[in-house]
Parts: structure tokens; C-alpha cells; sequence
């Protein structure tokens, strides 16, 4: 079996890389890939990439994802995230390949308090939530054969993340204040990636998988909560914090002004995609705890 990633070097790509190899043969592609154009910014030419490779199985990782930058440039991010999955996703209809494709949370309008279902109505708040529904929509249209993942809050090892710079600035200062009015489950690359492979092998001896699929960790938490957690962690491993966990204070969302409005419940229900692929999704804090002892 052939494998075709794009964006190999974002934090779920990089995972991706790791849990796709066993499949078969992987090749992996970033927007400066000389071997094949992989640069979502020039959709002209990704189907030619997808014509040569003729991948069995394409994972788009590769997306806008800078949520505040998108609001001054939106056609750069309709670029990324709506046009060019749309040109990938013919072209994957066009060679017989099953298209997997990541999605967000910031498709729906973040209220209420129950977890989304996949089926409830969307209602994006930004230009990244709007370009990222039409480029789930584009993929669905354009290639029959498809694994759409939403997901949220996502974190990795590698790079910068939120409870890096928890730490980071626990270790300057005395006190904290973190939003304590926003909702979700914090989700690793690492399991994105790793039920991605699932997914993928149980899609391919089962076709009627196929289908958009909400995908977090389990559980639920506020940015507060999470910075607390990550502080707690931190402090039991004998980190030498200013700030403990108690000195993390709670501020409501309109105390951080941002270009883009963040949905305040981004709570996704994982019934569908655990009852499919015979899952038991982990609660948040595990993913977290081993990120943590890994860069800690």
C-alpha cells in the first residue's frame, strides 16, 4: 500500500510520519518539498503531485491554523484550508485513493454547554472556522471515499503549546490568569495520528466506515483548568515554579481581546467514532501527563 501525507512538518504531520510507516510505503510531503509540489498556497499543482504518487491512502495535515492571523488574510486561509483540500480530494476520487482530512471544533458557534454531535448544525464565529467548514464540505463532495476528523485543542511535544508556556511563565512570575469560560478536552498529535492508522486499516477492509467522525481526548477542562493541571504536574516532578497552581487565577474570555472570536464550548462527542473503530478514546490528562514528562 502507497501512502501520500502533506504537511509532514506541523505538529500532527510529524506524528503522522510515525504511524502511517507501518502501513506501507509513505511518502511524506511539506509546503518545500522538491521531489513533488506540496505547497497548499499553489493549488494548481497539487493534482499533478497526487497523479504522480498515486497514493492508496492521502492524510491532509497541512492547513491555516494561525486562527488570529486568518482574519487579515482571508483568502490565504480559504487557499489553505478550503481550495486546495478541494483539488486534493478530486484528484483522490480521481486515482481511487481513501482521503483523510482534520478538521476543528470552531465549526460550530460554541454554545450551549451538551458536547457536538457530527450532525448537529455548524456556525463558525471566524474566517478560520468558515474556510475550514468549506474545506470539509469540499473534501466530502469531491471524494465519496473519505475520513474527515474534527478535532480541538490539539498539543504536541514537539513545538510550542499552551502548557509549555504555562511553564514557562510560572517560572517568571507569581501569579497567572487564564480563561476559565472556554470548554473542551486538550488532544495530543500523538492520538490523532495513532487512530488515524487505526482508522485507516479498518476503512480499508470495511468501506461503509467511511464519514466525518469527531476526535478529542476524553474528558473535558478549561484553559484555567488545564493551566492548573499542567502547573500540578510540574510541581510534583519537582519543577521550581514563582507561580504554584493555586496562584492561577480565573478570567473570563472578554479579559483577552483577540481578532478572532474563540466558540466557548468546544465540548465534540466521540460516540460515533468509538463505536465504529471498537475504541476507548483516553482522558485528557493522560496525554498530557506524557507530554509533559517528555519535555519537562
Amino acid at each position: 500500500m502507497k501512502l501520500l501525507l502533506f504537511g509532514k512538518g506541523g505538529q500532527v504531520g510529524w506524528e503522522l510520519q510515525r504511524s502511517l510507516a507501518p502501513l506501507g510505503e509513505l511518502v511524506a510531503l511539506d509546503f518545500d518539498s522538491t521531489e513533488f509540489h506540496a505547497d497548499f498556497a499553489r493549488p494548481e499543482q497539487l493534482a499533478e503531485t497526487v497523479r504522480s504518487v498515486r497514493p492508496d491512502v492521502i492524510v491532509n495535515a497541512a492547513a491555516h491554523t494561525a486562527v488570529d492571523k486568518a482574519e487579515s488574510e482571508p483568502e490565504f486561509a480559504r487557499t489553505l484550508n478550503a481550495t486546495s483540500p478541494g483539488v486534493v480530494a478530486e484528484a483522490a476520487a480521481e486515482v481511487g485513493a481513501l482521503m483523510v482530512h482534520y478538521s476543528t471544533d470552531y465549526v460550530f458557534d460554541g454554545s450551549g454547554h451538551a458536547p457536538w454531535h457530527e450532525d448537529d448544525a455548524t456556525g463558525p464565529l471566524s474566517v478560520y472556522g468558515r474556510t475550514k467548514l468549506e474545506g470539509e464540505q469540499l473534501v466530502a463532495r469531491h471524494c465519496p471515499r473519505h475520513l474527515i476528523f474534527r478535532t480541538s485543542w490539539v498539543y504536541a511535544a514537539r513545538g510550542g503549546n499552551f502548557a509549555k508556556t504555562m511553564l514557562r511563565l510560572a517560572k517568571e512570575r507569581e501569579r497567572l490568569t487564564v480563561i476559565d469560560d472556554q470548554h473542551g478536552a486538550p488532544t495530543g498529535a500523538e492520538l490523532l495520528a495513532d487512530v488515524t492508522a487505526h482508522a485507516i486499516r479498518d476503512t480499508l477492509r470495511d468501506e461503509a466506515k467511511v464519514g466525518l467522525y469527531h476526535l478529542v481526548a476524553g474528558g473535558e477542562t478549561t484553559w484555567h483548568g488545564y493551566a492548573r493541571f499542567v502547573l500540578e504536574q510540574a510541581a510534583a516532578a519537582g519543577v521550581e515554579l514563582k507561580a504554584s497552581p493555586e496562584a492561577v487565577d480565573p478570567v473570563p474570555t472578554s479579559a483577552f481581546p483577540t481578532p478572532a472570536t474563540r466558540p466557548h464550548n468546544s465540548r465534540l462527542d466521540t460516540a460515533k467514532l468509538e463505536a465504529t473503530f471498537g475504541l476507548r478514546l483516553p482522558q485528557w490528562q493522560a496525554g498530557v501527563s506524557r507530554m509533559l514528562r517528555e519535555t519537562v
